[in-house]
């Protein structure tokens, strides 16, 4: 990054960092002393489509491996497509195998990065749930290298709890490297396990 970059307020993007995955454990914790929701077992990662054999061949790869464990205890690893036309590889454990579902996102993220595939990889999404029922995922921007929370209100239309996602952002503050530029809080409406 050189003079003429810092003047013009250029910056120099954030390299992704995906052992920052590895924090969702602990913050899991805080999250459920602090707000009272705790892990529903469902993560996805999230990444646009991309046509070709290579892309099919490696999103293949990616499922045999995942499918490979022989811990899992829901349903085998499932390709999804929203209606906004992106993929989502999802993953399902056991609620308290948070660890081993945060080792499926990181596995799948590291995997479409060694394939070449890094610039498609948008967001991986781990779910929550408090005991009145209200949803929240915790979401990293594979891009920024940070987290940040979303929370779906239930009901019809597409709304979401934004005092909810201030307190979580307080609450794990120390614990994930939380985005600070609230733009970048993207509604992921749709995301399996929210």
């Amino acid at each position: 990054m050189g003079l003429l970059d810092i003047l013009l307020g250029r910056t120099k993007p954030v390299a992704p960092d995906l052992d920052r995955l590895f924090a969702l454990p602990s913050a899991a914790v805080t999250l459920e002393v602090a707000a009272g929701f705790t892990p529903t077992g469902t993560g996805a990662v999230c990444f646009a489509t991309v046509e070709g054999g290579a892309f099919t061949e490696a999103n293949r790869e990616v499922q045999a491996l995942l499918d490979a464990d022989t811990d899992r205890t829901g349903p085998p690893v499932e390709l999804r497509r929203d209606d906004y036309g992106y993929s989502w590889l999802v993953s399902r454990r056991s609620p308290d195998q948070l660890s081993s579902l945060v080792n499926d996102l990181h596995a799948v993220n590291s995997a479409m990065e060694v394939n070449g595939f890094g610039p498609q990889l948008l967001c991986s999404v781990a779910g929550f749930r408090d005991e009145g029922g209200r949803r929240l995922g915790l979401v990293y921007l594979y891009k920024r290298g940070t987290f940040y929370p979303f929370a779906p209100l239930p009901g019809p239309g597409e709304r979401r709890d934004n005092a909810l996602e201030l307190q979580i952002k307080a609450a794990l503050a120390g614990e994930l490297r939380i985005e600070q530029d609230l733009g970048r809080w993207f509604p992921i409406w749709g995301a399996p396990g929210l």
